[in-house]
């Protein structure tokens, strides 16, 4: 059996007149009516009473009839979600964060995107860099936000997409929190909150980068992965952190943020994706990340 014996056989049971419905198929009667034979043939019951005056459906042809018009309705259904699928329009999208995406550029690209895609999950997945990499490389995730440097796999796809300044965070009662602004070699002494290494290695990497840019190492006390954690142990006095400049809008008490003196002290964030993911809602998601970057 094939859909256009249901479709046949539904214009015939509204018709009920095989030329009205030959007519309406843009077919011959003859072909018609050979169609409903073999159909009813196949189905082994008889679909249709006929006599020289009439066409009426039989009991069996009844409930044939309502469920032929379910499974047309049902392949229609299918058809136009695999259209939409292929435009993008519907699908599931994992998407891996840190904390700095989600004070800045994030928020506005999931607006813009549900808008236009208001039928496509995106599943949040809070993760450190690595763990990014890694849900991508294994397709548990698709696309990730991260800190560069730390993208070297072929089979990865990388866009930087945002540059933020390095700024410091302080114990309000530090002797450095009354300066306006603060050299970083000033630091040179001071304990240090960091993401562990083998978590945050972009940001961890970055910040190393530019302490020893200074001239000194920092001395870690303190590891922690979430800057929310990081800005917590400040506050607490367990020492002080470099942190993106977004994370000012986090206001803790016990925690003062002040600008790094002379150059700027910046922070590259990109997004990254497998090379070989095809999935049009991935490409619709990059497009609008393009988008609301380039106009930032």
């Amino acid at each position: 059996m094939e859909l256009r014996h249901l479709r046949y056989f539904i214009a015939v049971a509204e018709e009920l007149h095989f030329s009205r419905a030959a007519e309406r198929l843009q077919m011959a009667q003859p072909p018609l009516s050979q169609q409903i034979q073999s159909l009813e043939k196949e189905l082994g019951v008889q679909l249709f009473k006929r006599t020289k005056r009439r066409v009426e459906l039989t009991e069996a042809g009844q409930v044939f009839l309502a469920e032929a018009r379910l499974i047309l309705i049902q392949v229609e259904q299918a058809i136009r979600a695999a259209q939409r699928a292929s435009r993008g329009e519907i699908g599931r999208l994992g998407v891996g964060v840190n904390s700095s995406a989600t004070h800045n550029v994030l928020p506005e690209i999931l607006r813009v995107f549900r808008e236009h895609f208001p039928y496509v999950e995106v599943v949040l997945h809070e993760l450190a860099s690595y763990q990014q990499i890694q849900g991508i490389l294994d397709n548990r995730i698709d696309i990730g936000f991260l800190w560069l440097p730390n993208v070297d796999d072929s089979a990865l796809s990388f866009m930087p997409i945002w540059r933020e300044l390095l700024i410091v965070a302080l114990p309000e009662a530090h002797p450095l929190a009354n300066l306006p602004e603060i050299p970083l070699k000033a630091l040179a002494g001071e304990p240090f909150v960091l993401p562990p290494r083998q978590l945050g290695q972009g940001f961890y990497s970055q910040i190393i980068s530019l302490c020893q840019q200074q001239g000194f190492s920092p001395k870690v006390r303190q590891e922690a992965l979430l800057v929310q954690t990081i800005v917590s142990l400040v506050a607490g006095g367990v020492g002080v952190a470099l942190v993106p400049a977004s994370l000012q809008n986090l206001q803790r008490v016990g925690v003062v943020y002040k600008t790094l003196q002379g150059q700027k002290f910046e922070l590259e964030m990109a997004v990254v994706w497998r090379r070989d993911n095809s999935s049009q809602v991935l490409q619709e998601f990059l497009q609008v990340v393009r988008e609301r970057t380039q106009s930032s």
